[in-house]
């Protein structure tokens, strides 16, 4: 897709799938983006910002399907599954921000954002994490995994469980921030 739109770029794109992000792997060095973002830093690579997509097909109209790591949260963000967030640590807040607005611009759907210490349960949960390791920015797009998908590594979690056209947008969103930063 991005070769055959062939956007104008100040910067190149690398779009990279990575093994091993699920336990036992998880947060060791045999992650495929640790030594990925690994080999960056060796080689005195610079990163704009590594945008990671971890889970972005689950959503629910539904009232009370959206659940959070911290009850309090309750009180800021929607309490229906239906919106995509751009998740990251402190360090990382302008890389967030920007993000965050380039994916509103498009209109194709509802984008929230939390930017927290990394000790806040699920702002690390995926291979962003490994380049803040070698401080690189990084964001994760996500519709926040088991806090509102139920099927979420269970026997349910099939296919048909994914709302295909709302991951779509997510993707449209995703690539109009990443081509327009």
């Amino acid at each position: 897709m991005l070769d055959s739109l062939k956007p104008t770029l100040k910067y190149g794109i690398r779009l990279v799938a990575y093994t091993l992000e699920e336990p036992p792997f998880f947060r060791t060095e045999q992650m495929g983006s640790y030594i990925h973002a690994k080999s960056l830093k060796d080689s005195n690579v610079d990163v704009l910002g590594m945008v990671c997509l971890e889970m972005i097909g689950y959503f629910s109209d539904e009232k009370g399907s959206q659940d959070y790591p911290l009850g309090i949260l309750k009180l800021f963000y929607p309490n229906k599954a239906n919106f995509i967030a751009v998740v990251s640590n402190s360090s990382n807040r302008k890389l967030l921000r920007k993000t965050k607005r380039l994916m509103k611009q498009t209109g194709r759907i509802p984008v929230r954002s939390i930017s927290a210490p990394s000790f806040v349960t699920g702002i690390d949960f995926s291979d962003h994490l490994n380049y803040w390791k070698f401080d690189y920015p990084g964001v994760m797009i996500t519709n926040t995994a088991f806090y509102r998908n139920k099927n979420y590594h269970e026997h349910t979690d099939t296919p048909k469980t994914l709302d295909y056209d709302r991951m779509a947008k997510v993707v449209e969103s995703v690539y109009w921030s990443v081509t327009n930063y």
